[in-house]
């Protein structure tokens, strides 16, 4: 009897626990959210589960993973410029589904959104990201017609310009090497076509671009300031459509289509200035600049090939090259001068379970910068760059809606080709005892955990290793104090010269006051073991990219940043203030008083600290007829260099204290877009004679403190107007006109600053008088972009 009833309360207890499982069993859905028209993966799309407050957004390659308990979902995807997407499934084992978006058409009317969910700047956890369509991009006027992704950003708050015309930027305080700019993953160390006038990158062959300012996630590092990761278009899945436009001074073309439908894609993308075959008839081969011209020219390529719902390969290329080449028959002078970037990126996508997702790259990367000169019978030739190879290994997991973990390990070979010369005069060569390459190894690991803690808090904390180390073949000189060397030390292929590393935490939180509001801070610390060492105020192709090595150490910082997020009307309007304080050490200048010489550059280098501090403030608006944002910021950005202005503290070039940009755009009816952008900054700080002297007949300078004083302020207003016809009847090419105006008002920004002499000191009328140089006046443009 007893033993009945043992069995009894057995058999009741297994089916308790069995029914209790049950109830807890939970399943997963998973996919790729994407483009109706053309297959593309969408990046960063929403997933959210009505009723249940739980979402997740896509990964880099459109994938996303929900975990929930066995049920009935109403599943709603949206992603900005998208119809949502809304589907309901029952959870009873784990369901692949993937969702295909459609882009929503524009009309007169104003756009409703009725799938409502929390904006990302409010439910994220990430402070400072910024995502940037490309219709935005190319909806906003530029000079010469030329669509340009930074000078978009730099219309941002926190993120301000390197000059005139430049395409160089700098983020809260930080310089110009300190942003991390990557291509399909790859690094790309000079941004710049024309001496940094316009971007190298194509916006034809761009299908998404993030901008992280504060609060770097782990995966990222080895610069301080800023992330800018943008993502070159897959190709179309569906069909094939050949796209460009044909501006003023560059036209661009791009085919992008499937190799086999569903399966494999391609897309190649060009670009290429024509100044040089415009004017080379007008220059008579009588003149003394016959044969000079400048042109620069983009190559971008992809494929990718679905090898199942698991495997993805994706290889993908970027080639750009500037040559400016400088003729002057009187004097037998010549130069040709190419400098430019090639990228090559493979990528495999494989997926191990529905809720681990993992990314294998290999990358290679080549920076190089050529001055090539001819006089007589002299020959003279300078070579600088950088070559890389390197190795990612990236693993998404999504153990439930409320938890993801990223982590990973990077490696990079580095060769540095610092100021390499050579030279031949007549049947003479020379090979001056100048700077030798460098070798540098750089590895890191990284964990990423981002976890709703509640629906009030949130936080994402990461840990990254990195370690640097400088390897042989080197030769490490000891000098006197004259310069002159006195020993050295010899190391061999391989061998180690001087190893550099350190542990860089990540945290931010968000705490959640309702739907539409959120407060957020971060902290995160970073090192930087490569540099960016320039004599000029902004960003040449001739500044050199430098090693951390047995002399020079790697940069660090300590960035803290604390903000308020509210949005308004549904999400209409989307409000924040940030308030940031970072912390560097270890930045690098050249010595007072340097001038380039065939030594070795970082024997001219002297090592300081610096901070930076301000406020951002942010108001956009994302729907309607009229949208668009305005961008303040109040910042100071410091100096201090123990052997530089006395060791007293000084503003940083690119130290400014006010900076505004209002955008906006009307869409004014089905055929015309009306956009405008007005901009003001305080002047660059510079510095500047105080007095001149007559030493023996020569006009002789002293100069004022470091930065002493400002350029005057710098604004201006631009206006573009976009017309698309409609026909009547469908055409296979649709073409719109680009009508736009840079600099409205035509207003004589300040590009540099110098100082014209006229007279005699001997008798009496030397006069010195400061000249102010401007680059761009009022500048009209017209552009004819097509699509079939």
């Amino acid at each position: 009897m007893l033993k009945g009833l043992h069995g009894l309360i057995l058999v009741l207890v297994i089916l308790f626990l069995a029914g209790n499982l049950r109830a807890q069993q939970k399943f997963t859905l998973s996919g790729y959210i994407k483009d109706s028209l053309s297959g593309e993966n969408l990046i960063g799309a929403s997933i959210s589960v009505e009723g249940k407050g739980k979402g997740v957004n896509s990964n880099n390659y459109g994938y996303y993973s929900i975990t929930l308990p066995a049920g009935s979902y109403e599943i709603t995807c949206s992603y900005a410029g998208y119809e949502s997407f809304r589907i309901s499934v029952i959870l009873n084992r784990d369901r692949s589904e993937n969702m295909v978006l459609s882009p929503r058409m524009t009309t007169n009317e104003e756009v409703v959104v009725y799938a409502k969910r929390r904006d990302g700047n409010v439910r994220n956890a990430e402070m400072g990201k910024i995502d940037l369509s490309i219709s935005q991009v190319k909806s906003l006027p530029v000079v010469f017609g030329e669509v340009d992704i930074l000078k978009t950003l730099q219309l941002l708050p926190g993120v301000r310009n390197a000059g005139e015309g430049n395409a160089g930027f700098y983020v809260r305080g930080g310089g110009a090497d300190q942003n991390l700019i990557m291509l399909d993953d790859a690094v790309v160390y000079n941004s710049g076509h024309l001496f940094g006038f316009f971007s190298v990158f194509n916006s034809d062959a761009i299908r998404n671009i993030s901008l992280i300012k504060g609060g770097m996630p782990a995966q990222y590092g080895g610069r301080l300031s800023s992330v800018l990761d943008i993502a070159m278009k897959d190709g179309n899945m569906k069909k094939t459509v050949v796209e460009g436009g044909i501006g003023l001074i560059a036209s661009r073309l791009s085919i992008e289509g499937p190799i086999k439908k569903d399966k494999a894609s391609f897309m190649v993308s060009a670009r290429r200035t024509y100044v040089d075959a415009l004017t080379k008839p007008f220059i008579k081969k009588s003149s003394s600049f016959y044969g000079s011209g400048y042109y620069f020219y983009d190559l971008n390529t992809k494929v990718n090939y679905k090898f199942s719902d698991r495997d993805r390969l994706y290889l993908s290329g970027y080639f750009g090259r500037d040559v400016f080449d400088f003729n002057n028959n009187q004097r037998s002078f010549s130069a040709n001068i190419p400098w430019g970037n090639a990228t090559a990126t493979l990528r495999w996508n494989h997926l191990f379970h529905k809720k681990l997702f993992s990314n294998t790259t290999l990358v290679f990367n080549n920076y190089n910068f050529a001055f090539n000169a001819t006089q007589n019978n002299l020959t003279f030739n300078v070579r600088s760059g950088i070559r890389d190879l390197t190795a990612k290994f990236d693993m998404d997991y999504y153990p439930s809606p409320q938890h993801k973990l990223k982590w990973g390990a990077h490696y990079t070979h580095h060769v540095f080709k610092p100021n390499l010369v050579s030279g031949r005069s007549d049947s003479v060569d020379f090979i001056p005892n100048n700077a030798q390459r460098k070798y540098a190894r750089e590895a890191a690991i990284y964990l990423q955990d981002d976890w709703e803690l509640s629906d009030k808090l949130q936080v994402s904390a990461g840990v990254r290793f990195s370690n640097f180390t400088q390897v042989g073949d080197y030769i490490a000189y000891e000098r006197d104090q004259n310069g002159n060397k006195t020993d050295s030390t010899l190391f061999g292929k391989g061998d180690r010269v001087k190893n550099h590393g350190g542990l860089e935490p990540r945290l931010t939180a968000r705490y959640s006051i309702n739907d539409a509001t959120s407060v957020k801070a971060s902290v995160s610390r970073n090192y930087q073991y490569i540099h960016l060492v320039s004599n000029a105020g902004s960003t040449l192709p001739t500044d050199l990219w430098v090693p951390s090595t047995f002399r020079v150490r790697p940069q660090i910082s300590w960035q803290y940043a604390a903000g308020f997020f509210r949005n308004f009307k549904d999400n209409q309007f989307e409000t924040s203030v940030e308030l940031y304080y970072k912390q560097m050490e270890n930045q690098i200048e050249y010595r007072e008083g340097y001038t380039p010489s065939l030594k070795d550059p970082e024997e001219e280098f002297v090592f300081g600290d610096g901070w930076s501090y301000g406020s951002e403030f942010f108001v956009r608006k994302n729907k309607g007829r009229f949208t668009g944002w305005v961008g303040y910021t109040l910042s100071w950005t410091w100096r201090r260099f123990p052997d530089l202005n006395e060791g007293n503290k000084y503003p940083a070039r690119h130290d400014r204290r006010h900076d505004l940009s209002v955008v906006g755009t009307y869409e004014l009816s089905s055929k015309w877009k009306l956009s405008s952008v007005f901009v003001y900054g305080t002047g660059n700080a510079t510095t500047l004679p105080e007095r001149f002297y007559i030493i023996n007949g020569v006009l002789t300078q002293e100069y004022s403190k470091i930065n002493q004083y400002r350029m005057p302020s710098y604004h201006r207003l631009d206006l573009s107007a976009t017309y698309t016809p409609v026909p009547k009847k469908p055409r296979r090419i649709k073409g719109s006109w680009v009508f736009s105006i840079y600099n409205v008002y035509s207003r004589l920004n300040p590009y540099f600053l110098y100082y014209d002499q006229t007279g005699s000191p001997y008798d009496g009328t030397l006069k010195v008088d400061a000249r102010q140089v401007s680059l761009f006046p009022i500048i009209p443009s017209v552009t004819w972009n097509f699509k079939l």
